[in-house]
């Protein structure tokens, strides 16, 4: 949005001033503008001179940033941070409450500062000690080379996730981002359509700051009738890379593009704060999400497990 409103008086005159950028609030204590950069700028209603909406600024094409897996995961790591963190050498255990394996397992990239049996032993006392099952995320290249043979030993199940990535400003072209309202929190509205979280304090508590967590997180939906979501999707941007995530479409409103609207918003935001890459994560198994990625122009940059260690 581009909003006029009044800055002061000089001269006996009022003083007008523009802001442009995503209009995050509007509600009985005044607007809320984030603009591309600085500080978001707030003002009581009564100062709104006028408002309208303007296109997103143009995402330039370029190519995504070059892939190192090691620091793709730290970043990923970043944007979807646990709620609880501890280090293990240059190990980080992880836990929030059981929300999700990636803020609920070991991030086993480089040296534990121990041997491989006895660091295993450590992580699964440690998620013991939380009531949580202990899963392990194995990264090739990035984790120990004897990890997986060691996690084979104990008869650790493997599941595979794949990271894809994609230019950024592609994405932003690919759907019909004046569609979607963004927001710098997920409302109810938008949590009624995440269907991860419900009914335990604890794990919505967790959720909530999983979901809120990272260095710059944007909200996405996509309204119908009575203001209810039909479709959803959370931004995490970090330096030049822009994570997707939590991408849901009501059961009624699939297969009308809404999912390709919603990540072309949240891209074209992306790319206002200077991101050039887009990626996200997916299990192997997931072969719808797989075939909308792959219309969207992501390819798979590498594979990461995770393994449940079995309970003693």
């Amino acid at each position: 949005m581009s909003v006029r409103r009044v800055d002061g008086v000089a001269d006996g005159r009022p003083v007008f001033r523009d802001a442009i950028g995503v209009l995050t609030s509007w509600d009985g204590d005044g607007l809320t503008v984030a603009p591309r950069t600085g500080a978001p700028v707030r003002f009581a209603a009564e100062l709104l001179v006028a408002g309208k909406p303007v296109p997103p600024f143009p995402a330039r094409r370029t190519a995504a940033p070059a892939v190192d897996p090691l620091d793709l995961q730290r970043t990923a790591a970043r944007s979807w941070p646990a709620v609880e963190q501890e280090q293990l050498g240059e190990w980080t255990l992880r836990a929030s409450s059981g929300f999700t394996r990636r803020a609920n397992s070991v991030q086993a990239l480089g040296d534990p500062g121990l041997p491989l049996p006895a660091a295993l032993e450590r992580v699964r006392e440690w998620y013991a000690a939380r009531s949580l099952p202990a899963y392990v995320e194995v990264v090739s290249p990035g984790s120990p080379p004897a990890l997986a043979a060691e996690l084979d030993r104990l008869g650790a199940a493997l599941a595979p996730t794949l990271v894809r990535t994609a230019p950024l400003g592609d994405l932003a072209r690919a759907g019909r981002p004046a569609d979607v309202r963004l927001a710098r929190t997920a409302g109810p509205e938008w949590l009624a359509l995440y269907r991860r979280v419900g009914g335990d304090p604890a794990l919505e508590a967790a959720a909530t700051a999983v979901l809120h967590g990272g260095p710059s997180v944007w909200f996405a939906r996509v309204e119908g009738r009575g203001g209810a979501p039909l479709a959803i999707g959370r931004l995490a941007v970090d330096g030049p890379w822009a994570c997707f995530g939590a991408v849901e479409v009501a059961p009624a409103a699939r297969r009308r593009g809404l999912a390709t609207a919603v990540m072309a918003a949240l891209a074209a935001r992306a790319a206002e704060e200077g991101a050039t890459g887009a990626y996200l994560q997916v299990e192997a198994e997931n072969g719808g999400a797989i075939a909308l990625y792959d219309g969207l122009g992501f390819t798979t940059s590498h594979t990461y497990h995770y393994a449940r260690l079995p309970q003693r």
